[in-house]
């Protein structure tokens, strides 16, 4: 898919540029106490070699705050610290060495606080996201919908232009997939800033991930969205996992391994979802862009995966390797999976 030109303004996170038509960032966030360095590092680094580009910190209290000066010392990403209310909290985290701040500036109080928050961003260079969400929306705003979203968003923006501050990056979430893409298309009409896209407390991975990517891939689509996280309750890893799936579905990156099997059948002899696992489970290191297909029968082999890179068809206790549809190894069934490892690998290396 070709990207629309996405006609917002670059802004540098850390090491990350965002913004200017650049591909999707993914961002995910911790789910550790943040004043417990160890824990918290330990999971920013698995996020690491996931692939995380930009990862945020809850910051509740000085503790936690403080606590970001020893994380962004062991970490390799950019860290955001995510502020609410206290604008002491923000002022620390970027004295802190904080890449960037999430705060909403109409819950940090008044203008005299914002205005500290804001000078010491500038004095660190480092850029604000403001951040609204259907949970928290002002008071002012009596119902969430698109427009009351979009609303609150522009308030807080023309805070920040006030005091000349336009290193800024936008959300604005909602649970509702519907009436999160509607806020994020009126927005992008009415602002240059960087989007940072996802889909608010969108639940379990089972349910979760689906209106995840209905509404990231929706936006995605049209052009709309420069950083991602998918917001699941679990393992913040499946959070990156998802959000490069989305991306890759849409063909906006290539990047790794990218799993094609067939459904299944009264055809099929092959166990095709346990085998199709194993392979994603043993080529998630693999960040070379390669279609696999794993397929149950004659009917789904060689053929109808014949734009897969590299792929197998089993059954009949025999296993058909193939590259570009065509067949380039015949191996015991019990063979089959290694012998497609093996093929996989062999590509890679080249």
């Amino acid at each position: 898919m070709q990207r629309k030109q996405s006609k917002t303004k670059k802004i540098k996170i850390g090491k990350v540029w965002i913004g200017g038509g650049l591909p999707a960032a993914v961002q995910s966030m911790t789910k550790t106490d943040t004043s417990d360095v160890e824990a918290t590092v330990k999971q920013i680094r698995r996020l690491e070699e996931a692939g995380c580009q930009i990862v945020r910190c809850a910051v509740p209290d000085e503790k936690a705050a403080y606590a970001l000066g020893d994380i962004k010392k062991r970490i390799g990403i950019p860290l955001v610290a995510d502020i609410h209310f206290n604008h002491k909290l923000a002022i620390i985290a970027a004295e802190m060495g904080a890449d960037k701040l999430r705060i909403n500036p109409g819950n940090i109080g008044s203008i005299d606080k914002i205005k500290a928050v804001v000078a010491a961003a500038k004095e660190r260079k480092i850029p604000i996201r403001i951040g609204v969400n259907s949970g928290s929306l002002e008071k002012e705003f009596k119902h969430v919908t698109a427009e009351t979203l979009v609303k609150s968003a522009i308030k807080n923006i023309r805070i920040l232009e006030k005091l000349k501050f336009f290193d800024i990056a936008v959300s604005i979430k909602a649970t509702s997939v519907p009436v999160t893409i509607a806020a994020y298309r009126l927005l992008a009409k009415k602002v240059n800033y960087p989007l940072h896209v996802g889909i608010t407390e969108s639940g379990i991975p089972k349910t979760g991930i689906i209106r995840s990517s209905v509404g990231i891939g929706v936006l995605l689509s049209e052009g709309i969205g420069d950083t991602i996280r998918v917001s699941l309750t679990s393992d913040p890893v499946e959070e990156v996992r998802v959000g490069f799936e989305i991306l890759k579905a849409l063909e906006l990156i290539k990047k790794g391994i990218t799993i094609i099997s067939c459904p299944t059948c009264g055809r099929c002899r092959i166990d095709v979802e346990a085998i199709a696992s194993e392979i994603e489970e043993n080529t998630r290191h693999i960040t070379q862009p390669l279609r696999v297909a794993i397929m149950g029968c004659e009917v789904n082999g060689p053929g109808e995966a014949a734009d897969a890179d590299v792929g197998m068809a089993g059954g009949n206790g025999v296993g058909l390797i193939f590259r570009k549809g065509k067949v380039v190894r015949r191996v015991p069934e019990d063979e089959m999976v290694e012998a497609l490892l093996d093929e996989i690998e062999s590509m890679v290396r080249g």
